[in-house]
């Protein structure tokens, strides 16, 4: 009998379960971050494999968190698939990974490569993830019974989110002028509060998304994507402090004001 066969109960205990693994994950991930960098950017070394283009690492590894979700469509019976609410919870889920998959790599310029290592890591994460995330929303998880104030808050907060990923993107971008190299200061948008003002946006995004949607796998993504991002945001201010003597000195390193 395959997942899908069993009643609403059971499967809804199956994504729970997937959930409540992220939820250690993540921990672990954090954990280990507060000890090494995450070998790949300006942080990437030799001894984690082979070096892979960094255009073709985006693409490939965040590839999954859009074709999983609509294989999940398209090989199971996705009975919440007809519900709007459900429909704009995935939609806004592939909005981004669309933006990351297919566009956000054509705007690299200059970027490192990404060992082999870090890229299984987030290949392996993004199949996963979008199974849950989908096979969760499509199958399961029943958002018309909740708060229309909630999945209100919730989109907006994702959008800001994304907004601010985006944009702080285009800073980051937007440095280094055609065949310059090295890393320079950012300005402007949440840089000017935080170093790692895009990591934020992204952590943002989800925390909506988990708002929106008020399922246990949505909030186990969120929680993942704070444990990855956030001290990546950390390792960024301090390599920051450490590389420019006039970096600002009331910058925080990941929340405004606080961290």
């Amino acid at each position: 009998m395959w997942w899908w066969e069993k009643d609403v109960e059971e499967t809804k205990h199956y994504y729970d379960y997937l959930s409540y693994v992220f939820f250690a994950w993540a921990t672990c991930v954090a954990l280990s971050l507060k000890f090494a960098y995450a070998p790949y950017g300006r942080y990437s070394r030799r001894g984690w494999g082979c070096l892979i283009p960094g255009r073709v690492a985006w693409l490939v590894q965040e590839l999954p968190s859009v074709v999983v979700p609509i294989l999940v469509l398209l090989l199971t019976p996705c009975p919440r698939a007809s519900h709007w609410r459900n429909q704009v919870a995935v939609g806004l889920f592939l909005l981004h990974y669309f933006q990351r998959t297919f566009v956000f790599p054509l705007m690299i310029k200059g970027g490192k490569p990404t060992p082999l290592f870090p890229f299984v890591v987030a290949f392996f994460f993004c199949v996963l993830n979008g199974y849950l995330q989908a096979g969760h929303l499509l199958n399961v998880a029943d958002l018309d019974s909740g708060s229309s104030l909630r999945f209100y808050a919730g989109i907006v907060i994702f959008i800001t989110g994304m907004g601010i990923n985006l944009h702080s993107d285009h800073i980051l971008r937007s440095l280094r002028k055609p065949g310059e190299e090295g890393y320079k200061i950012p300005y402007g948008g949440m840089f000017r509060f935080i170093s790692g003002a895009n990591f934020f946006g992204e952590a943002l995004e989800w925390i909506g998304f988990a708002v929106l949607t008020g399922t246990l796998p949505a909030a186990a993504f969120a929680y993942f994507t704070a444990c990855n991002v956030g001290p990546r945001a950390c390792h960024h201010h301090r390599w920051y402090q450490d590389k420019f003597e006039d970096y600002p000195k009331d910058r925080k390193a990941f929340i405004p004001f606080l961290l």
